[in-house]
């Protein structure tokens, strides 16, 4: 079965065609060796800042979460770290009946400053940035958005020659947009993942870097957005959006052995915004142990259910 398995993965991988193409949002763009641009080191030390989130689900029930949420950028000059700015805020989601639509309402507890907007996180469980299928999105969701507008927010409150987001520009989330268009021009994006694909069913990153030239290099495939691959003997390549002058710069970020080709700046944000087991635990701890809170746990009891299911494995 294995050997079965392994003959319709490969069929997949198809080899390089000259008649292949990139589909990128509904457009067909051509593979062609002239969209190659190499990209050189720069000597000039700029600063480069770079941008994560992380989160925890502290507690939650059908019609209620409460979460935390932690956005970090970090501000480099080369190898140096130089300056760095954190945003920590709860936010506690719940379900709203109104004009016969189940609504999620949001309100926001800042540790440090509100950097968001609670009435553009105001959204009916069944919008279709949020839904996956036909059901009704949960109600976490609602955390993902607050997270991704606190990332693209604290882009502006940092400053540095240029800034690095973790992901893309694209909007994703209903009043995303209104984040992204008070973006700066220096603003821009690097994505660990891409899920574009070509008209042959196979992936343009595996392509490119098997047709590429030697030493690091930006393909250009739409507008402001490329592929990148950021160190010579880097194993993989990114989706990056924004100025591309910035990547000469940003070559000198990129040397780290875990991981080469990809910018040490961003490794550092997402290791820093990480919400670790244990501060989610002191964070459910707190809330449980506080006798004031004693009525939240019969909520929680009717939505565990899972998790007594793996505590029996």
């Amino acid at each position: 079965m294995l050997t079965q398995i392994s003959h319709h993965i490969k069929n997949v991988l198809v080899t390089y065609s000259a008649d292949d193409k990139i589909i990128f949002n509904n457009t067909i763009i051509p593979i062609q060796q002239d969209r190659f641009n190499s990209v050189i080191h720069n000597n000039e030390e700029k600063t480069i800042a770079f941008i994560d989130g992380g989160q925890a689900e502290i507690l939650s029930s059908g019609n209620f979460c409460l979460s935390f949420i932690r956005v970090c950028g970090i501000v480099f000059k080369g190898n140096t770290k130089v300056d760095s700015i954190t945003n920590e805020f709860y936010i506690f989601t719940k379900v709203m009946y109104e004009n016969s639509d189940i609504l999620y309402q949001s309100t926001l507890f800042p540790v440090t400053e509100k950097c968001i907007d609670e009435q553009d996180l105001l959204i009916s469980s069944n919008d279709q940035t949020i839904k996956t299928g036909k059901e009704r999105a949960p109600i976490s969701k609602v955390t993902n958005m607050a997270r991704r507008f606190a990332e693209i927010a604290l882009a502006n409150q940092i400053h540095a020659d240029s800034i690095i987001l973790d992901g893309t520009l694209e909007p994703t989330f209903k009043n995303e947009e209104k984040y992204i268009a008070k973006l700066p021009g220096n603003v821009c994006a690097l994505a660990k993942t891409s899920s574009l694909c070509t008209t042959s069913g196979n992936s343009p990153v595996i392509l490119l870097n098997k047709i590429s030239p030697q030493g690091c290099w930006s393909y250009h495939v739409h507008e402001k957005t490329s592929f990148v691959k950021l160190h010579d003997n880097a194993k993989h390549v990114f989706r990056f959006e924004g100025d591309n002058n910035v990547l000469s710069s940003l070559l000198n970020n990129c040397t780290d052995a875990l991981f080469l080709g990809y910018p040490y700046g961003l490794l550092l944000a997402d290791r820093m915004a990480r919400v670790s087991n244990s501060e989610t635990k002191s964070f459910k701890m707190k809330f449980l142990l506080n006798k004031d809170n004693k009525d939240i746990a019969e909520y929680l009891h009717s939505s565990n259910a899972h998790d007594i299911l793996d505590n029996l494995g």
